[in-house]
């Protein structure tokens, strides 16, 4: 089914009547990031219950029946009588378009309408009355709003607020006051976010290095808050280079141009991915020794299989290093108020390391009013569901650059951290290593089968202080339709298996069964996460190595379609 792209009426209408509304976007920054197809934008993904949760963090929604309505395209028909949407450029940002898709039955990004339209860039409002256009009976929900621009790295400042048909309550809203970044309740969070002071022996070896004016690199690995999602411009606004700025501006040497930045978040995926990439994205391949790593998945390790034991094994990586670089653990909070701080805490303790912890300092005080203690509220610190604002992104910032100048403060501990001991969940893939078309040599036997293609639609990643993203998993091997139906087949020497595949979004793309010494183990499906990710999954983990054959071939009703094998992740 094709899908339905159209434009509104461009004649003058009466004025409309001021309905009643609330609010799924104040005043956010909004930045046009390159991508595969199509001209620069800022993507809003409203699917999935992102919508719902915008009316009610931003918009103050609690009526139950509403936030029902909002999660198909009939209800929100029978609740919305018109988009309001407000674009402010910032710098010398040009023309923007305002496109809303909706994501199809049929065909999940085929069959949905879409509809496009141009924004004025002086604040004025657009009004796209909902009635005006025809919309495909195959639309299932409202999957996102996308605002294009004609150059990547263009910003600008959105409101977008719908209407309600007559017949809905819903309450006033009053607009936040401004957050007091000096205050002392601020000041008071942040004290509440220091989890634990921890060992500081190698952080103070780090920063006494940075004083004499030797290199230092101070680096990032986590998801996509690391990454740095939220933040507008994504490079310089996110915590991670921030709390980079501060450690520079307390312990490098004159200009601080002796202390470098290492960057490497990869939105939607744990720390399961993470101890796989650790060697290429945190020590580039050996040229990299970082003096002090910052770890970050406690929002993002429901997808560790292992309930820790991948996140554990990635912090004992870190430790092993020849160097003795510092790690520092950073819990970051969803606007749920979850995360797997209770999982992934004893862990740091048990080592004795320094963490930090959002949810600790922010999450009761966003049920308090200024009078009583609040500081910020949730719909100021969440950009979405998942990522902060740039004023989020500071008070993380804020959090680690507290959490340095405490230990520096503190006496330096004579013992290092001890690391030889038995784990507290576990410890098996501390040494586990890459395997993809680049990195094999001599490690496995493989004959590609039809999978000789390789995929060049990848996950992007905007990489330490780069604006543009950087291909993930890029010496993949790809299955297409018009390549055979030869299996991949390899055989490898190891204790454990993790295969790494590409999910997507694409109708062309299928399922893939993989077994293992010829035992059927699982059915790779791309469209369970339905956006191009890295998806990690384990085949086996034993107590010891053995030879193992690995065969992936197309499930029998994907035969006519793709399937890309990003790499493997092994041990011995």
């Amino acid at each position: 089914m094709e899908r339905s792209v159209q434009v509104g009426p461009r004649a003058p209408k009466d004025p409309t009547k001021q309905r009643k509304g609330f609010y799924i976007m104040i005043d956010s920054i909004i930045e046009a990031t390159e991508r595969q197809e199509g001209k620069p934008a800022q993507e809003i993904y409203l699917d999935d219950g992102r919508l719902a949760n915008k009316a009610k963090i931003v918009g103050g929604i609690e009526d139950e029946d509403i936030l029902k309505l909002l999660e198909n395209s009939n209800g929100l028909h029978k609740l919305v009588h018109s988009i309001g949407i407000s674009v402010m450029t910032i710098g010398e940002a040009g023309n923007i378009d305002f496109v809303l898709q909706n994501y199809g039955k049929i065909d999940k990004y085929g069959s949905g309408t879409v509809i496009r339209e141009h924004c004025n860039t002086d604040g004025s409002e657009l009004i796209l009355t909902l009635e005006d256009y025809e919309w495909s009976k195959d639309d299932e929900v409202l999957g996102k709003f996308d605002f294009e621009f004609e150059k990547p790295g263009e910003l600008a400042k959105v409101t977008v607020k719908l209407y309600l048909h007559d017949g809905f309550e819903i309450p006033e809203m009053t607009i936040d006051p401004p957050v007091e970044f000096q205050s002392p309740e601020y000041n008071a969070m942040l004290v509440k976010s220091m989890l634990n002071l921890g060992n500081n022996n190698r952080f103070k070896a780090a920063a006494e290095k940075a004083r004499r004016g030797e290199n230092v690199t101070i680096a990032y690995i986590g998801g996509s808050i690391t990454q740095g999602a939220g933040a507008k411009p994504i490079n310089t606004e996110c915590y991670a280079y921030k709390s980079y700025k501060k450690f520079k501006e307390l312990f490098g040497k004159g200009s601080g141009d002796n202390i470098h930045f290492v960057k490497a978040g990869v939105g939607g995926t744990a720390s399961q991915l993470g101890m796989i990439r650790y060697d290429r994205d945190i020590l580039r391949d050996g040229k990299v020794k970082p003096d002090i790593i910052i770890i970050e998945f406690a929002v993002n390790d429901a997808g560790d299989d292992k309930k820790g034991g991948c996140f554990e094994s990635l912090v004992l990586k870190s430790l092993m290093e020849e160097n003795k670089p510092a790690v520092i653990l950073l819990f970051s909070v969803f606007a749920n108020d979850w995360n797997l701080q209770d999982r992934l805490e004893p862990i740091g303790r048990y080592y004795n390391l320094p963490m930090v912890s959002l949810s600790d300092a922010i999450v009761k005080q966003f049920y308090l009013d200024r009078e009583t203690g609040g500081v910020i509220t949730k719909r100021q610190f969440f950009y979405d569901i998942y990522h902060p604002t740039n004023e989020g992104h500071r008070i993380m910032s804020d959090c680690l650059g507290y959490l340095f100048e405490q230990m520096d403060k503190k006496e330096t501990d004579e013992a290092d951290v001890l690391i030889n001991k038995k784990p507290v969940i576990g410890n098996a893939f501390a040494g586990v290593k890459l395997l993809d078309k680049k990195d094999n040599t001599n490690k496995a036997a493989i004959l590609e089968g039809g999978f000789t293609s390789t995929d060049n639609e990848l996950q992007m990643v905007e990489l330490d202080a780069n604006p543009f993203g950087s291909p993930q998993f890029p010496y993949n091997w790809m299955r297409t339709p018009e390549s055979g139906e030869d299996s991949f087949r390899m055989t490898i020497w190891s204790r454990s298996l993790l295969i790494i595949f590409k999910d997507s979004g694409r109708a062309d793309f299928g399922k893939a069964e993989v077994y293992v010494d010829g035992k059927f183990v699982l059915t790779a499906d791309p469209h369970i996460n339905g956006w191009t990710h890295c998806n990690p999954v384990f085949l086996y983990d034993e107590e010891s190595p053995s030879e193992h054959q690995i065969e992936v071939k197309m499930a029998g009703d994907s035969l006519g379609k793709y399937f890309t094998i990003l790499g493997f992740g092994y041990t011995i």
